[in-house]
């Protein structure tokens, strides 16, 4: 068997990014043309999906492990709602990787919770509000390529404050004792 030149995770990710654009181009178009185009992608989608099922049934844990571990596999199982892990560990993963890398841009990520299908996370940035914008959509964006099946993703607002202050610094200071009895 010849080898065969193999992608990196890099160049995967390049293609994915340009079927996606190639795809959006296609779906704006009207016609029988752009009809069967369409028709013929979710056809190989089926089928490519379908094999992919039957690789995932065959694998035993260790191999499963191994898929979702490889870039490319686990977008796939993502993709066909084969992925093995629920789509909470899925967004919590995300989240723990999307949150480490804006930790050193000082800015905060937590999940809330995922309820009927929508993420709540709670975002806190600082700066102006056109970066925390951006961080918002990349944030989005990163959870829905974990969990497609996530209907939204939303920003909660951040938590107020706390109002506690205590009592002694509300108290005027003792005087002194002066020793006189």
């Amino acid at each position: 068997m010849a080898d065969t030149l193999r992608l990196t995770d890099d160049d995967v990710e390049q293609r994915l990014a340009h079927l996606d654009e190639l795809l959006e181009r296609v779906e704006t178009v009207a016609g029988p043309a752009a009809d069967a185009a369409l028709a013929a992608v979710r056809g190989l989608t089926e089928i490519y999906g379908e094999a992919l099922a039957r690789v995932r049934d065959l694998a035993d844990p260790e191999l499963a492990e191994r898929l979702t571990g490889d870039q490319l596999l686990d977008h796939l199982l993502v993709l066909h709602r084969l992925h093995p892990d629920p789509v909470e560990q899925r967004v919590a993963a995300a989240v723990d990787h999307a949150a480490e890398a804006l930790r050193r841009r000082g800015t905060t990520l937590e999940l809330v919770g995922i309820d009927e299908g929508v993420a709540a996370v709670r975002l806190t940035t600082k700066g102006c509000g056109g970066s925390a914008s951006g961080v918002e959509e990349a944030v989005r964006d990163a959870l829905l390529a974990a969990a497609p099946e996530l209907l939204d993703v939303r920003r909660v607002p951040d938590e107020p404050a706390s109002a506690f202050v205590p009592l002694e610094t509300l108290l005027p200071a003792a005087a002194p004792a002066t020793g006189t009895a």
